[in-house]
């Protein structure tokens, strides 16, 4: 659903005056419908520019069905192309998919206020429960054949990350853990793999799920970068014999946690000189360095350095043309990103399933971005990663003197 319509529900939503609503309604679909023209033709209406891309071409018209009764509106045309109004857009499967959550709450009465309040906005309401459930098993369909697909070929990064919704459970209201994964494939493209939920970040809970992935064909994991999960460093050495990378964006944060607030920018720097260095070995020496440096003033920080520089230097063992990505967990921040702000309308999911539905869409529909982008990791670093770091000694060839 897209920012316009729902902003325009909103305001639906706080009138009571039906045909005051609609005139409101009407004027603001027609100014959105006036600056998206404009941004598409590269002018405003009636002016002559030098910028203009397209020719307008008279008007559509179209009735809009809303809670405040039905608008008749005029759709501009283009002599060339096409336009559609981006409040009047189809839903996405990730749209159609929180729809569907929020009728699955509502038809059953275990929904929130807000969610009550979202659905007679809609003006959906009035769907039966075995509506809610052809809709839901329409998406169910898709997300699970996405989820469950084969998995080919070698993937050497694998970007996991866990977020907690709330969900209806035994009667009651808990957080449920929801694991994401992305991965990279020795190609250097970029796919979403799948996503699951647990009562905790358990090592169990991790382990399951890596192997769920394996099952699918994933092979060829060599380094998993995520945050300090306990249990995920044991479950990605025991089902992939990788390594694993701490995210160092999330680490500095911790650090500079347990420094003086007066102190953390000459901290920081000092921190950031580690990172600056152009090899393992470096860096590492002056992680030595740092760490004495700090350990006197703050005790705390220079436990942490002390207990955590394997895994936030990790990725250094790695080709240096992959060190951006993979030295944190930032390939997967735009996706948090997309869950949180739908799961936000939810408030409270009604089951896990529901969770799996909206998250997965949502995985869905960024795995079908990924796919229309360039490579995310250059192909030269994955040559160099599939060479060995340490070659093998050759046995020592002697060759007969010459006579």
């Amino acid at each position: 659903m897209t920012d316009d319509r729902m902003a325009l529900m909103e305001l639906v939503e706080k009138q009571a005056d039906g045909d005051l609503v609609r005139e409101m309604l009407a004027f603001a679909a027609e100014r959105i419908m006036e600056a998206e023209i404009e941004a598409r033709t590269g002018a405003a209406k009636g002016t002559r520019s030098p910028m203009r891309e397209a020719q307008r071409n008279g008007y559509r018209e179209r009735d809009w069905d809303t809670r405040a009764g039905r608008i008749a509106l005029e759709i501009p045309k283009l002599r060339k192309g096409s336009y559609f109004p981006s409040f009047l857009e189809p839903r996405r499967t990730a749209e159609k998919a929180l729809v569907a959550v929020i009728q699955e709450a509502y038809v059953h009465g275990i929904s929130t206020r807000s969610v009550d309040d979202l659905v007679k906005a809609m003006g959906a309401g009035g769907m039966s429960k075995s509506q809610v459930s052809r809709l839901c098993m329409e998406i169910d369909e898709r997300v699970d054949a996405f989820l469950s697909r084969p998995l080919e070929g070698a993937w050497p990064y694998l970007w996991l990350d866990a977020t907690y919704l709330k969900v209806r459970e035994g009667g009651r209201i808990i957080s449920k853990a929801v694991i994401l994964a992305v991965a990279v494939n020795e190609d250097g493209k970029r796919e979403v793999l799948g996503v699951a939920t647990g009562p905790s970040e358990a090592e169990v809970f991790w382990t399951d799920f890596l192997r769920s992935l394996a099952d699918r064909g994933l092979r060829g994991v060599k380094l998993v970068i995520a945050d300090d999960h306990k249990g995920l460093r044991a479950a990605a050495r025991r089902v992939f014999n990788a390594t694993h990378q701490r995210c160092r964006i999330h680490w500095m944060r911790n650090a500079l946690a347990h420094a003086p607030a007066k102190q953390r920018t000459a901290v920081a720097a000092m921190l950031k000189t580690v990172f600056a260095q152009e090899s393992k070995a470096d860096a590492e020496n002056q992680w030595a360095v740092v760490a004495d440096a700090l350990r006197e003033k703050q005790p705390k920080l220079g436990a942490l350095m002390d207990n955590s520089r394997d895994d936030v230097l990790a990725y250094m063992s790695f080709p240096r043309e992959h060190w951006t990505q993979i030295a944190s967990t930032n390939p997967l921040e735009r996706v948090n990103r997309e869950v949180k702000r739908r799961a936000d309308v939810i408030g409270i999911f009604p089951n896990d399933a529901a969770i799996i539905r909206l998250v997965g869409a949502v995985l869905l529909e960024q795995n079908d971005e990924y796919q229309l982008q360039h490579r995310y990791m250059q192909i030269e670093g994955m040559a160099a990663l599939a060479t060995p770091m340490i070659e093998e000694a050759q046995p020592l060839q002697i060759t007969p003197k010459a006579a």
